[in-house]
């Protein structure tokens, strides 16, 4: 029996082994919401960090006009202990984000999450996504579909030892004009906050509304290379309607 028990325990050994080395950092998607007019989203990506396990969160506040960062955004934690809490670093994050757009704002304006599709979703085509902005049946609004294209940047200089490093271009095609294809986001080049990325896929789509339906944000999952494998974090291309 104590040898089939030794035996047990060597087999297992190696699967722990692979799995540890195929751990990566999957960040957590918190959607907050927009301001009362629509005119800044926002959200949060929190986690611990391969490698090093430490706990991070970081927020974005975006300008849904014109898809910029308002000032002071984004807003980066990371407590450089082990045995911290994300819980702790997410406070903090939330209380630097109080001076942006109150959290209470965003609650209370969180918007609909039209689609979703978290990175463990096999079914779901990871380029595109179409939706009904909101839950009003039958459907008032036309539906919003985008789709994602990878876009080969391998001679970008910080990553050449990387292997395969993509940028993305996102369109919005419009029902109301024929399918008509329009271009809301093309990367020229990888900005170094990404690190190096090698993948992308559509998230999430959220929409936000008053009288009518007045802005959305898509969130995009940024694959990278990480330490103990691949790690996933969060960015979002905003516009109005």
């Amino acid at each position: 029996m104590r040898n089939l028990a030794l035996f047990a325990v060597c087999l297992l050994a190696p699967l722990a082994t692979l799995a540890a080395a195929h751990a990566g950092d999957v960040a957590e998607l918190e959607i907050l919401g927009f301001s009362r007019d629509g005119g800044v989203f926002a959200f949060e990506e929190y986690g611990v960090q391969d490698g090093s396990g430490f706990p991070y969160a970081n927020r974005y506040y975006i300008d849904t006009a014109d898809d910029s960062f308002l000032k002071g955004s984004p807003i980066r934690v990371r407590l450089d202990d082990e045995n911290a809490a994300v819980d702790a670093a997410r406070l903090q994050a939330r209380q630097k984000g109080e001076a942006i757009v109150s959290q209470a704002e965003l609650t209370a304006n969180r918007g609909i999450t039209a689609g979703f599709n978290p990175v463990t979703e096999l079914s779901a085509d990871p380029f595109r996504m179409v939706v009904n902005p909101r839950p009003i049946f039958s459907p008032v609004d036309d539906p919003l579909e985008f789709r994602l294209d990878q876009i080969g940047m391998n001679d970008t200089e910080r990553c050449q030892s990387q292997g395969e490093i993509n940028g993305f271009r996102l369109l919005r095609i419009e029902a109301r004009d024929g399918g008509l294809t329009r271009i809301i986001h093309e990367d020229k080049s990888i900005p170094q906050s990404r690190g190096c990325p090698n993948g992308y896929q559509i998230g999430a789509v959220q929409t936000f509304s008053l009288d009518s339906l007045s802005a959305y944000a898509v969130l995009i999952a940024v694959r990278q290379y990480g330490f103990e494998g691949p790690d996933y974090r969060w960015i979002a291309v905003t516009g109005r309607l």
